[in-house]
């Protein structure tokens, strides 16, 4: 009598789904020692992210998915000052440095260096946490504006303006501060364009982030 165990076919395929499952997960990129990326994606809300610590926890989320598991992940992003809310300085929440993408490529030694002249962030380096980059510049689509609400050397701007999308959480009232991942643009397509201030947004809304090349992205960094 054979007592071989037979699967039936549901169980089968039950098991050929796990087993799939599984291999997909080991088999997906990881970069342990990974301490910058772009999100892959945003909240798909435009400017609204869930507020500062919505968008925070988008970058820990996505850094843990790529095996960066004991870092704290922060979003590169400013916050105008409210009565209710204080300042927040993009360059005083993401630690020291030195930073390295996916592929271990440093792309900027401290604080200072990321502002200075001397970073590496372009579009061959500034890579999602799965080390894709991002299409930038004379692709289409194209999705190079990354969300920082930041003035060029990482500061907040003032109470007046309102170039957060009232702090990350609204995709329908102000606009926000962009930079271009890939340091590139139609006006000036030879000379390097700031990778955390390029231009304002048209509105907050999603439709309004794609339509001046974004697609509601932003920075995560290791601290």
């Amino acid at each position: 009598m054979d007592k071989t165990t037979h699967l039936s076919m549901p169980a089968a395929l039950l098991a050929l789904a796990v087993g799939g499952t599984a291999w997909a997960q080991q088999a997906a990129p990881q970069s342990p020692n990974m301490s910058f990326f772009v999100a892959s994606s945003g909240s798909g809300n435009g400017g609204d992210l869930g507020g500062i610590n919505g968008a925070d926890a988008r970058c820990q989320t996505l850094g843990a998915s790529a095996g960066a598991t004991s870092k704290v992940w922060r979003a590169y992003l400013s916050t105008t000052p409210t009565p209710t809310v204080p300042e927040v300085n993009a360059r005083d929440r993401i630690g020291k440095g030195p930073w390295q993408n996916f592929k271990g490529e440093v792309i900027a030694q401290n604080v200072d260096d990321l502002h200075g002249p001397g970073n590496k962030l372009n579009g061959q380096t500034a890579l999602t946490e799965r080390g894709a980059m991002i299409a930038g510049f004379g692709m289409t689509p194209n999705y190079h504006d990354a969300i920082t609400g930041s003035t060029p050397d990482g500061h907040a701007f003032g109470s007046n303006l309102n170039l957060t999308c009232n702090n990350y959480t609204s995709g329908t009232f102000g606009k926000a501060m962009l930079g271009h991942m890939d340091r590139r643009g139609p006006a000036d397509t030879d000379q390097m364009r700031s990778w955390n201030a390029s231009h304002q947004s048209r509105d907050c809304s999603q439709e309004g982030l794609i339509a001046t090349g974004g697609n509601g992205l932003f920075y995560c960094f290791a601290r």
